[in-house]
């Protein structure tokens, strides 16, 4: 295995820890989880409701991989994460599947957690594989 490169994006959102925006090794990219904050503005208010939260998580995620010269269509696997599991599961599964090709949905596990950074309802990270 090649020695990892790590990226921080242009544009993208602010971290709330210390990590990268990605790691990437051997063609595999590994994006970190990202919040529902402004890219622009890390100190705007969270989007309201678990909708408008997972589409602000998935444009950041979107906009890391364009960063990257990747898209949604490179993703092979992600992982959700959801503070009110049954309260917003297939909301946000609704509000998800809408970012993605008909027949086209990466291998993906959601799981339901007791806490996000900055009091976030929802965190999405994901791997993809270069072409």
């Amino acid at each position: 295995m090649s020695k990892p490169t790590l990226h921080m994006i242009a544009g993208a959102p602010q971290p709330v820890a210390p990590f990268s925006h990605a790691a990437e090794a051997d063609g595999w990219v590994h994006l970190t989880g990202q919040m529902p904050t402004h890219p622009d503005d890390p100190e705007k208010p969270l989007p309201d409701g678990i909708e408008a939260q997972t589409v602000r998580v998935m444009e950041n995620l979107k906009i890391v991989l364009a960063g990257l010269n990747l898209s949604l269509e490179h993703v092979v696997q992600m992982r959700v994460y959801l503070t009110e599991f049954e309260r917003d599961y297939a909301a946000m599964n609704e509000t998800y599947r809408g970012f993605f090709s008909e027949g086209r949905l990466p291998a993906r596990t959601c799981v339901g957690v007791t806490a996000l950074a900055v009091n976030a309802l929802v965190e999405i990270d994901c791997v993809a594989k270069r072409p």
